[in-house]
């Protein structure tokens, strides 16, 4: 069914910048938001420093931030049938945050 409203025979392609597909590591996420568009930052931190540094920001329309919250959901569907179960030890519900920090500001 996934594959009824697109055209037969057509792929996409997506080419990857060399300085974009070495990626940048995320160990914390700040989500934002306004009536038109997502702002996900996603930044690193270490153990005992209380300042995390934003590497890298994504502006999204509302449709496309939920499409990718689908998309992830289901990555990790098919990831715990693969590797197992991923637990959170020591997290609250819905934190992004790596570490015990506590409140941040922006």
């Amino acid at each position: 069914m996934e594959n009824e409203n697109k055209p037969q025979g057509q792929q996409l392609q997506v080419e990857v910048a060399p300085d974009v597909a070495a990626g940048v590591y995320s160990n914390f996420a700040l989500i934002a938001h306004t009536k038109t568009e997502f702002v996900v930052d996603m930044a690193s931190m270490m153990p005992g420093v209380p300042k995390a540094v934003v590497r890298s920001r994504v502006i999204l329309a509302p449709e496309h931030a939920k499409r990718l919250a689908m998309a992830l959901q289901e990555n990790i569907m098919r990831y715990e049938k693969q590797f197992g179960r991923i637990e959170l030890p020591n997290q609250q519900p819905r934190t992004v945050a790596p570490f015990n920090i506590g409140k941040g500001e922006a």
